[in-house]
């Protein structure tokens, strides 16, 4: 345990230095220019993903060599698994890759990841036999690339998605007894640092997919049904948000598919809140659906659903009787007039 606490701290310090290593020296490469769905006005490095996926990358690999009946080899297979997804990702924040490419990409991976840890336990399925065993494979799988495109599509604001997933990362660290998780949400910290308002980098579409897809993994390792099952709703203040959204979106008769600024989270912000308040409320949020958790694994399942659906609905009324609710384009950064002025932030 103490080598594990070491290589944790050395994980958050190659964090934290990956990160502006990237922000200092890629800031033309990977940048953010602000757009009319955009939560920030600065043009802003992004690539920050590419950091802490760095210092996970070699903390993982030197703690399994140093310390491997804790960290054993099957923790290896998270990087080798999502190789492709990173990449893809890193591709998207350098230049722009069609919708279809990314899709097949993270199609591909969630195969792999379910041909390696089997489908997430529906026993409703079970009856059905072979036919039921392939209706839960063919589930998981769409259900793995949804997860890393809500996780994608929350990566808005800053402090926001990192937040959250540390949180939710440490509570599948404890419960399904995966220590190797430490490592990442030491990593996430150190990018935390640099991401939190007024975020100097983004982690980008590298960073948000691959903490989509490693917290599906992670579901996929649970020992029995009540376990998995009541570890997913702790996934409800990012899942939840991201599904209500395209419920009210297919509802109303848009694009799902089109970028838009009607998250509830980006409609908070709108209403007067600032990046900070939003990211803490959603990271106090998750902390108390993990004591939930805690306390009854048998009945979190069923009630923290019933009580995420009456908190959506208390946020709509607060925002619908806000009279501050309208599209606003002021930010806490720096204010700055163009991309080439990036390199005059230290």
């Amino acid at each position: 345990m103490n080598y594990l606490i070491l290589f944790t701290g050395m994980t958050f310090c190659l964090s934290f230095f990956c990160v502006n290593l990237i922000r200092t020296n890629l800031r033309n490469q990977f940048i953010d220019i602000p757009n009319d769905r955009s939560s920030h006005i600065v043009p802003t490095p992004r690539g920050g993903g590419m950091g802490f996926i760095i210092a996970f990358s070699i903390a993982l690999l030197l703690s399994h060599l140093c310390i491997p009946q804790v960290i054993p080899s099957n923790s290896t297979f998270i990087l080798l698994a999502l190789l492709p997804l990173i990449g893809i990702g890193i591709l998207d924040d350098w230049c722009s890759v069609s919708s279809l490419v990314r899709y097949l990409v993270q199609l591909s991976v969630s195969i792999l990841i379910v041909s390696h840890y089997g489908a997430f336990p529906q026993p409703w399925l079970m009856p059905l036999g072979t036919p039921g065993h392939w209706i839960a494979i063919v589930l998981t799988v769409i259900g793995i690339t949804a997860l890393i495109n809500f996780y994608n599509f929350m990566d808005g604001m800053d402090g926001l998605v990192a937040g959250v997933t540390a949180i939710q990362l440490s509570f599948f660290a404890m419960w399904f007894n995966q220590p190797s998780l430490w490592l990442l949400v030491a990593a996430l910290l150190g990018f935390l640092y640099w991401n939190w308002s007024p975020a100097k980098i983004f982690m980008g579409d590298a960073g948000s997919t691959m903490l989509g897809a490693t917290v599906a993994i992670t579901l996929l390792q649970g020992s029995s049904t009540t376990q998995s099952w009541s570890a997913l709703v702790i996934l409800l203040p990012l899942v939840g948000d991201a599904i209500y959204t395209l419920f009210c979106r297919a509802q109303r008769g848009e694009n799902i598919f089109k970028a838009h600024r009607t998250h509830l989270y980006q409609r908070l912000y709108q209403s007067g809140w600032q990046h900070p308040q939003v990211a803490t409320f959603y990271m106090m949020g998750t902390i108390i659906i993990g004591t939930v958790i805690s306390l009854d694994p048998t009945i979190a399942p069923i009630m923290v659903p019933f009580l995420v659906l009456i908190a959506i609905q208390k946020l709509e009324i607060y925002i619908n009787h806000t009279n501050h609710y309208q599209p606003r384009n002021t930010v806490n950064h720096q204010t700055i007039g163009s991309s080439e002025n990036l390199s005059k932030i230290s």
